[in-house]
C-alpha cells in the first residue's frame, strides 16, 4: 500500500465512523440504549440473545459495528507505522486517533453499566454524553487530519498565523461547546418530549424545569453566534490565504453553515430530534477542521499586504 492508497482507505475509514456515530444518535433517540440490558460486551447476558426484542436488536447492531470499527481503527494505526517514516505527523495523528477510539468504546461501556440510559436523566449523563461528543469531535478530526497529511497537505505551522489563526482556534472552540449545548438539547428533547413548539417553550420557563430543559433554551442562541463566528472565519481564511484549497474549504464550511441553521429551524418546529442534526454537527466540524488544516498549512499562501508610503497616509489622512 501507498501513501496515496493510504489516504483514501482513511477516507473510507471517516466514511463508516460518521455511519457508526448516526446510528448511536438513533439508538439513543429511539430509547433503545438499554437494549442489552445492564450487560457489556454481552447482550442481556447472552453472545447472541435470541428471539432478541426490537431495541436490542438496534442496541446489539451498534455494538457489532463499533467493534468492527475498533478493529478497522486499530489496523489503520499499524498500517500508518508502516508507511510512514519515524516521527511522521500520520504516525502521531493515528496513534491519537487509535487511543480516541478506545477511549470512545470505554465510555460507551460506562453508559451501559452505570445505567446511564433510556430515561435516565442525571446530571452523571449529561456529564458523560458530553465527555462522548468531544470525543466523538477528536476522534473524527484526528482521522481527517490522518488522511490529509497522508495524501500530502503540509504540516501545520499554528504560531504566526494572526487574524487567521485566533479565528479559526476560536471557531473551534464555538463548535466543541456548540455540540455539547445540542447534545444535551437533544437528550432533553428525548427524555420530556413535547407535543407542540408551544408546549415546549411552557416546559423550558417553568420553574420546575429539569436542568436539561434550561439548557435546551440556550442551544439556539449559541448556535446563531457560533454561525456567525465561523461563517466570518470562513470569509476571512479565503481572503487572507488566497489557496483553492482553502477558498474550496471555506465555501463547504459557509454551505454547511447555511444548510445546519435551516435543519435547526426545522428541528424546532417539528419537534423532532433526528440523528440527521448531529450529522450535520459531525460534517460542519469537519469541514472547519479541514480548513483550519489547509489555512495553517506552512506552505499557505498569505494575501500580500503592501505597507503605505508616507505620502498615501497623508493623502488618507487628508480625505
Amino acid at each position: 500500500m501507498t501513501p496515496r492508497a493510504y489516504a483514501r482507505a482513511t477516507w473510507a475509514l471517516l466514511g463508516f465512523l460518521l455511519a457508526v456515530v448516526v446510528w448511536g444518535a438513533f439508538v439513543r433517540a429511539t430509547g433503545s440504549g438499554a437494549g442489552c440490558g445492564a450487560h457489556w460486551p454481552v447482550c442481556n447476558g447472552e453472545l447472541l440473545p435470541r428471539a432478541p426484542a426490537l431495541e436490542t436488536v438496534i442496541e446489539l447492531t451498534h455494538r457489532v459495528s463499533s467493534g468492527l470499527t475498533t478493529a478497522l481503527v486499530l489496523a489503520w494505526v499499524v498500517l500508518a507505522f508502516r508507511l510512514f517514516p519515524r516521527g511522521h505527523r500520520v504516525r502521531w495523528s493515528a496513534t491519537l486517533g487509535g487511543v480516541a477510539m478506545l477511549i470512545e468504546g470505554a465510555i460507551g461501556a460506562a453508559l451501559v453499566l452505570l445505567h446511564l440510559v433510556e430515561r435516565n436523566d442525571s446530571p452523571a449523563r449529561a456529564v458523560v454524553m458530553s465527555l462522548h461528543l468531544v470525543n466523538t469531535f477528536l476522534l473524527l478530526g484526528v482521522v481527517l487530519l490522518t488522511g490529509l497529511w497522508a495524501a500530502g497537505v503540509a504540516r501545520p505551522q499554528p504560531r504566526g498565523q494572526g487574524a487567521v489563526g485566533v479565528l479559526l482556534w476560536l471557531s473551534i472552540a464555538a463548535l466543541v461547546l456548540l455540540g455539547i449545548s445540542g447534545g444535551l438539547a437533544a437528550l432533553g428533547d428525548t427524555l420530556f418530549p413535547a407535543r407542540s413548539l408551544a408546549e415546549g417553550f411552557r416546559q423550558d420557563l417553568s420553574p420546575s424545569a429539569h436542568v436539561l430543559l434550561r439548557l435546551r433554551i440556550l442551544h439556539p442562541v449559541l448556535a446563531v453566534i457560533s454561525a456567525t463566528w465561523v461563517l466570518a472565519t470562513a470569509v476571512v481564511a479565503s481572503f487572507l490565504r488566497p489557496s483553492r484549497g482553502v477558498r474550496r474549504g471555506a465555501l463547504w464550511v459557509s454551505g454547511l453553515v447555511v444548510v445546519q441553521l435551516v435543519a435547526g429551524l426545522v428541528n424546532l418546529v417539528l419537534l423532532a430530534p433526528v440523528p440527521m442534526q448531529l450529522l450535520l454537527a459531525d460534517l460542519l466540524w469537519l469541514a472547519v477542521v479541514q480548513l483550519a488544516a489547509r489555512a495553517l498549512a506552512e506552505d499557505a499562501p498569505r494575501l500580500a499586504v503592501a505597507p503605505l508610503s508616507a505620502g498615501e497616509s497623508a493623502s488618507l489622512h487628508a480625505r
